[in-house]
């Protein structure tokens, strides 16, 4: 029986030539993951020898080879016909004797006299899911297969779904001989997860190649809408370190639309096994899975991951039936775990223009051309090389025209569907599930897609000028101090990591409110209170979140452990809130508490702001945030930096009001930072710096207080140098008294990155760390280097 049929159990990763990499893979689970917590749903797989019997009968494999010898694949229309034919062909051939009933056998002791149970049946390549190549979404799956008549039926169109137009592209595209790939149908238990949710997860993180996540999708109902990229999902960061640890470790949540849902058909006698459905708006508001589930996951995934010793692609579901979670496909991920990590590729703007649709980016990549709006797969011949590929849904059909694209652009999908794993191969940039782009955008406008600038991707009007820089960082040079890294987006922590560094000198508290929050603190704590208007879009933005508290908090902590997670174990530094009362007066909410300042550069912002009534309360809540992430998350390398403290009697005050918030100095390591950024903190530096671990220079607002320049104006805008001979007396001062008092002193402001001769400036007062922008640390580090020798 088992020339034609194995069970997953009696097979394992050495038997890939015999039923393909998903089947072999499910079986090597099976047989030696069950034990360590990973759960598999149980089946059978047929075999490639019994697909190579089928096509031996009545000469169809001849006349598919003869079919394909002839076939110009780059000609769509031509490729779409044969594709067509030959699936027919094998529609249209009975099973032989030897696998018919095999295969009757197998599925009616799997039934074991349920006759309701349903099964998945998918396909599995014999050259499929290998470290060197992702077949990801060539051939079909069918799911809420009922009873033996559909599942003969399902396997034949597995088999033959070995030539689809995709499918046949991809073969050659990769080198791969159509003659030498087989096809195993896995005949699988269905999970209940039509009444639950579902999903992809990544050992890795896809866009970057960080190793110390997982990442994980999620959907309600049947996986095939997260897959497909018909479904914009829940995504979810776990950091491995923290897992393995045993404390809570969901860095970032992101709630999708989840619009719909892939459920059992309701109807028996259809011709679908499965409709989709909407999903009602309370349930879209939700997570689809916990944070227990989500951890759940991870440890399942870390668990595949040691076993096969390779970053792992994993689909997932969970049953709504028995409450549990079942791995139900695992294979190489392929793509980002083949980059080499010692090529730094940097794509730039060096221009700006209006934004037209933003998404969720794909890559890190730019493109730009005319739009070609596509609706259909039969348009798919009007896109011709260097045009911006916009549609619905990018459906991996398309795969044999999407390399021509400059550049991808969806409303649906979500990272880890298949077009978006496609669109990395190709080294295309995407921008998936923006909503709208099919109406907002114009067939022929030029546009420029972007997706160097964070999660977000956005699609700019008209042609920008932008560029490629390419570094190689096998060995940076010995330099007498460290480079440290300013960091506000946690968006691009996991890419700046891998950078050479030193940590991250600068994490700018503000950039996580603004980007990730966008309400005024105030406005969270008084919810009840507000004007309806408000109350109405703050209630949209906290969706997933118990509280608005709660959400402020946790957002503040996904920030925070995502920058901490992503350079651990090294420093990171945050900086407290910093906002000028007309910076807080842009976030939701924030003309109802703030106040109306003549100068808010010199108003109500740093310290003052902590230690004031009225704030105060604002202030405990960032101090929670810190302290979840450092005592309960254990991610101790998160230091604390306090900007703005205009007298000693400030320090000393706010230093008292962190330690009554649990976040005493010295404490768990604690180290209490201060910006240095009056020319009062240079002058009095002793006397700050007994209530301090050190100083972090502040160089833009010590230029402007030194000088006496609102760096705003533009007007006198040209006088503003950091190398001002006033300025340097004040930073070498400050350099003195941290080094006399045995103290960190570094420089986190704007003149290093601006000006390299400052740096080495810098490296000759023998101040410990330059904290610099990420796009120009490689340069700054050579520039160091090189003036070291000299």
């Amino acid at each position: 029986m088992e020339d034609y049929i194995i069970w997953f159990d009696h097979l394992g990763m050495s038997d890939v030539d015999r039923v393909g990499g998903k089947n072999a893979s499910l079986g090597e689970m099976i047989s030696n993951l069950a034990n360590a917590g990973v759960t598999v749903p149980g089946g059978f797989a047929t075999t490639a020898h019994a697909y190579r019997e089928f096509l031996a009968k009545d000469g169809l494999r001849e006349k598919i080879d003869n079919a394909l010898d002839a076939l110009d694949i780059n000609d769509v229309n031509e490729l779409a016909r044969v594709g067509s034919e030959i699936r027919q062909w094998i529609l249209d051939t009975p099973f032989p004797d030897a696998l018919e009933k095999p295969l009757a056998d197998a599925y009616a002791k799997l039934r074991d006299g349920n006759d309701n149970l349903a099964v998945a049946v998918r396909s599995s390549a014999t050259a499929e899911d290998l470290p060197d190549a992702s077949f990801a979404g060539q051939q079909e799956t069918f799911l809420n297969v009922v009873g033996l008549e559909q599942v003969r039926t399902s396997v034949k169109e597995v088999f033959a779904s070995l030539f689809n137009d995709r499918a046949i592209s991809y073969r050659v595209h990769h080198g791969f001989d159509h003659k030498q790939v087989a096809l195993s149908a896995g005949i699988q238990k269905m999970v209940r997860s039509e009444t639950a949710a579902s999903g992809v997860m990544f050992t890795l993180d896809t866009e970057s190649g960080f190793r110390d996540v997982v990442f994980i999708t999620g959907s309600y109902g049947l996986g095939e809408t997260v897959v497909q990229g018909a479904v914009n999902p829940d995504e979810f960061y776990v950091h491995k370190p923290t897992l393995t640890a045993g404390k809570p470790a969901v860095l970032r949540r992101n709630l999708g639309s989840k619009a719909i849902k892939m459920v059992y058909h309701t109807d028996p006698a259809a011709e679908q096994f499965v409709e989709t459905v909407k999903v009602e708006q309370d349930e879209r508001n939700r997570f689809c899975i916990t944070d227990a589930e989500v951890e759940e996951l991870a440890k399942q995934a870390m668990i595949i991951e040691k076993h096969y010793q390779r970053p792992m692609d994993i689909e997932w579901a969970k049953d709504g039936d028995d409450g549990r979670i079942y791995i139900v496909q695992a294979r190489p991920e392929t793509v980002k775990s083949r980059a080499s990590a010692n090529v730094m590729e940097r794509y730039l703007l060096n221009e700006t223009g209006t934004i037209l649709v933003e998404g969720r980016s794909i890559g890190h990549k730019i493109g730009s051309g005319p739009v070609k709006i596509i609706t259909s797969i039969k348009e798919m011949d009007r896109v011709q090389a260097g045009d911006v590929l916009v549609t619905d849904m990018t459906d991996p059909d398309w795969e044999p025209v999407m390399k021509r694209a400059s550049a991808i652009v969806t409303d649906r999908g979500g990272r880890t569907c298949h077009a978006a794993i496609i669109a990395r191969e190709l080294g295309i940039p995407a921008v998936v599930g923006c909503g709208d782009a099919t109406e907002i955008l114009k067939d022929g406008q030029e546009v420029t897609v972007s997706c160097a600038e964070g999660d977000t991707g956005m699609i700019y009007e008209g042609s920008l000028d932008f560029e490629l820089k390419e570094n190689t960082v096998d060995s940076m040079p010995a330099i007498p101090f460290k480079i440290m890294m300013n960091v506000g987006n946690p968006d691009r922590a996991f890419d700046f990591q891998a950078l050479p560094n030193e940590g991250v000198g600068l994490a700018r508290l503000e950039f996580i409110i603004n980007r990730m929050i966008g309400v005024h603190p105030k406005a969270l704590l008084n919810f009840d209170g507000l004007p309806r208007d408000i109350r109405q879009t703050v209630e949209k933005r906290i969706s997933g979140y118990s509280s608005p508290v709660d959400f402020y908090v946790d957002k503040l902590v996904e920030g925070i452990s995502t920058l901490a997670a992503a350079f651990a174990p090294k420093k990171v530094i945050v900086r407290l809130s910093d906002f000028k009362s007309n910076e807080y007066a842009n976030l939701i909410g924030g003309t109802l508490y703030e106040p109306d300042e003549e100068n808010p550069m010199l108003g109500f912002r740093g310290a003052s702001r902590y230690i004031s009534e009225t704030f105060r309360d604002c202030f405990e809540l960032e101090c929670r945030a810190l302290k979840k992430v450092r005592n309960e998350m254990g991610l101790t390398n998160v230091e604390i930096m306090v900007p703005f403290v205009r007298t000693v009697g400030e320090a000393e005050q706010v230093v008292n009001l962190l330690a009554e918030n649990g976040l005493k100095r010295g404490e768990n390591g604690l180290r209490v930072i201060m910006m240095c950024e009056l020319p009062a903190n240079a002058l009095l530096a002793e006397q700050f710096l007994e209530h301090f671990d050190g100083f972090s220079i502040g160089s833009n607002d010590l230029t402007q207080l030194t000088l006496g320049l609102d760096r705003d104006s533009g007007i006198i805008a040209h006088l503003f140098d950091e190398r001002n001979d006033a300025v340097k007396a004040l930073l070498g001062s400050a350099i003195q008294a941290c080094k006399k008092a045995n103290k960190y002193i570094g420089i986190c402001g704007q003149g290093p990155s601006d000006h390299p001769d400052l740096a080495k400036w810098l490296m000759d007062q023998g101040i410990d760390s330059v904290s610099l922008n990420p796009d120009s640390v490689l340069d700054t580090w050579f520039f160091l280097a090189d003036e070291k020798i000299d």
